[in-house]
C-alpha cells in the first residue's frame, strides 16, 4: 500500500522524532513502505532528518499550503475577490498551469500554488530550484481589455507589490534588481515572472509568476547569490501568511495598475531601485557593455548611461547585473 507523501509529513514532527514503526502503524503501511516514501521525500529536498536509533524528524515545522487557510487570512475586501485559490502538490510550474487554465476560461485573479515544481522557470527560460516545502510557488492571473501594449511595467509594478507584502511578514532592507529580482544585500530573495497572452490591442492576460525563498536548504544550488526569508527576518513568517500578504497586496496593485499603469509606481520602485547609480554591466544581443544604471523611464525600462550616451533597455532584450 502507498503513502500519500503530504499524509507522512503531516506525521512527521520537528520537536522529536518517530520511529519507522511508529509512522507505519499510523498509516497503515509497512515500515519499508515509510523509508521509501521517505527516501522520495528528501530527494524532493523535504526537511526530513534520519535520527539514529530514533526514527525521522523534520529539520523545521513544515507547514502545508491550505487554500482554506490563506483565504482565512485575507481581509474581508481580499477574501471576497480571490475566490479561486488552487493548491497543488506537483506541477511543471504554476505560471504554465494558470495560462492553461486562461486559454479556457480562469477568472480573473485565479491564483495558482504547488509544493513543488519540476519544471520552474525564472527570466529567459532560466530554471528556478523549487525543494519540497521550503519555498513558496505562486501565480496569479490578470485580465486585460485594453491590448497587450498597456501591460508594460507590469514586472516592476508587481515587484513593488511583493516588496511591500514581504515587509508586512518581517523583512527588511529589501530592494529591487531591475527588472525582475527582489534582493537583500545582493543576495535574490524573491524572484517574479511575467507571462502574457491575447490580442496586441484587445483582450488579453497576464500571468504574474512570484517565487519566494523561505527557507533554502543547506547545499543547494541556485546558481547566483541567494537569501531566504527565515535568514533575514526575526521571526520566521508562516508560509500560508506570506501567500495571503502577497495575494492581497498584489490584488491592490492590479487594481491600481489598470488605472493609473506603471506611473503609479514609479516613485516607490525608485525607492527601492538596487542599480540606481551603481556600475552595471549589461548583456545584450549586440554584445556585453558597461556603464552606470539611472533608474527606469515611464514604461519601466532601464535607463543606463554608457559614457556620454544614454541607453534604454526593454526586459525582454537584457540581463543585468552590478559589475
Amino acid at each position: 500500500m502507498s503513502i500519500e507523501p503530504a499524509a507522512l509529513l503531516r506525521a512527521l514532527r520537528a520537536d522529536r522524532a518517530v520511529s519507522g514503526s511508529d509512522l507505519a502503524s499510523r498509516l497503515g503501511v509497512t515500515r519499508a513502505a515509510v523509508w521509501k516514501q521517505i527516501r522520495g521525500l528528501r530527494a524532493s529536498g523535504a526537511p526530513v532528518e534520519a535520527v539514529a536509533g530514533q526514527g525521522y524528524r523534520l529539520a523545521w515545522p513544515f507547514e502545508a499550503l491550505d487554500a482554506h487557510a490563506i483565504r482565512a487570512k485575507l481581509d474581508p475586501a481580499s477574501r471576497k475577490r480571490l475566490r479561486n485559490v488552487a493548491v497543488h502538490w506537483r506541477l511543471d510550474s504554476t505560471n504554465a498551469q494558470l495560462l492553461r487554465d486562461a486559454a479556457v476560461g480562469a477568472p480573473a485573479l485565479s491564483i495558482c500554488l504547488a509544493e513543488m515544481q519540476s519544471g520552474g522557470r525564472g527570466r529567459r527560460g532560466r530554471g528556478w530550484i523549487s525543494p519540497l516545502g521550503a519555498n513558496v510557488y505562486f501565480s496569479q492571473l490578470q485580465r486585460c481589455a485594453g491590448g497587450l501594449a498597456a501591460l508594460s511595467g507590469l514586472s516592476l509594478a508587481a515587484g513593488v507589490a511583493l516588496t511591500r507584502a514581504l515587509e508586512d511578514c518581517g523583512a527588511t532592507g529589501i530592494g529591487l534588481k531591475w527588472p525582475n529580482d527582489v534582493v537583500v544585500d545582493g543576495r535574490k530573495l524573491a524572484g517574479i515572472l511575467v507571462e502574457a497572452g491575447g490580442e496586441f490591442l484587445g483582450p488579453c492576460f497576464a500571468v504574474i509568476g512570484i517565487g519566494i525563498n523561505l527557507r533554502l536548504p543547506d547545499g543547494v544550488d541556485t546558481g547566483q547569490p541567494a537569501t531566504d526569508l527565515a535568514h533575514i527576518c526575526a521571526e520566521m513568517p508562516a508560509r500560508n501568511f506570506v501567500v495571503a500578504r502577497v495575494a492581497a497586496r498584489l490584488v491592490a496593485a492590479l487594481d491600481r495598475f489598470e488605472s493609473d499603469g506603471f506611473g503609479a509606481f514609479a516613485q516607490a520602485y525608485a525607492a527601492r531601485d538596487a542599480l540606481a547609480g551603481r556600475p552595471v554591466r549589461v548583456h545584450a544581443a549586440q554584445g556585453v557593455r558597461d556603464g552606470i544604471a539611472d533608474g527606469v523611464d515611464a514604461r519601466g525600462a532601464l535607463r543606463v548611461h554608457h559614457g556620454a550616451t544614454l541607453a534604454i533597455y526593454d526586459s525582454a532584450d537584457v540581463s543585468v547585473r552590478a559589475a
